[in-house]
């Protein structure tokens, strides 16, 4: 399928699709009514979704898109296929992916879609903290540290089986759980802790040591204390059949580029240690 033809019919299905500000319980998505996918039915490229979560992966079309999708790339054109990334919000993502509308994620943890199709070999690391506003004094030390808090979350996100539950669990208490999306949810969470209307926001650590470049009016978030380290992945829809034959490709081409020191030089242009 040419690529014009392809965002052409990316941009009809987006436009029809709810906002993405609906509550996190209740957002849905809708295939349009002729259920055309768009993983493109060109057997050589690759559809890959999610929302901007920089450096692990970035704007599409920016001088940089993402160490992740990076590697990525290299390891499939290497192979002959093409890799087209786009954004869009990550709960629209997965549930794209899932439909098999797309071909796969990008910075997925397992706990984010058990139901995908995992490489065995992860094209990244995330180190989940825990954020407050600059002048707290407050302490992650377990859930029962979060009593007295209000937590900010985005809409969809995955960040520990532990906190997740608690998320779902307080999602209809506002004093406890604050759930949040929209186009660029990370600079509304860091404004939010900002002006002190939320106490706790948790978040990988390189993501807002990257962001923070861009808020250079504002107290920069205090780090509280270590949620988890956790290994992300490109995770493939389990709707495509070819997702198991794509998974360990990227996996073995992903254990190639680490063994050689490719990885580590890809990382080194965004800044980062190869973790």
């Amino acid at each position: 399928m040419p690529k014009a033809v392809f965002f052409l019919i990316l941009a009809t299905l987006l436009s029809a699709c709810s906002p993405s500000e609906a509550p996190k319980a209740k957002e849905t998505l809708s295939r349009e009514a002729d259920s055309t996918p768009l993983a493109s039915p060109d057997r050589t490229v690759i559809t890959i979704g999610a929302d901007p979560w920089c450096p692990h992966n970035c704007m599409v079309g920016g001088q940089q898109e993402g160490y992740m999708i990076d590697i990525t790339r290299e390891v499939f054109e290497a192979s002959g296929y093409e890799v087209e990334y786009l954004n869009v919000s990550w709960a629209r993502a997965l549930q794209m992916t899932r439909e098999g509308l797309l071909d796969a994620v990008v910075s997925a943890f397992t706990s984010d879609a058990p139901d995908f199709v995992f490489p065995d070999e992860p094209q990244g690391r995330s180190h989940i903290a825990m954020y407050t506003p600059a002048g707290s004094q407050w302490l992650y030390q377990g859930l029962e540290s979060l009593t007295d808090q209000t937590l900010l979350a985005i809409n969809g996100y995955s960040y520990s089986t532990e906190l997740d539950n608690y998320i779902r669990s307080h999602t209809d208490d506002p004093a406890r759980v604050w759930v949040i999306s929209g186009p660029s949810p990370l600079n509304r969470a860091i404004y939010l802790l900002d002006q002190h209307r939320a106490d706790v926001y948790p978040e990988d650590v390189y993501v807002m040591t990257w962001a923070l470049k861009d808020h250079k009016g504002i107290r920069p978030p205090r780090n509280a204390g270590l949620l988890q380290k956790t290994d992300t992945y490109v995770a493939f829809s389990p709707e495509h059949e070819r997702s198991g034959q794509l998974a360990a490709l990227l996996s073995e081409g992903t254990a190639r580029l680490r063994e050689s020191g490719r990885i580590r030089e890809i990382m080194a242009t965004y800044g980062l240690p190869e973790d």
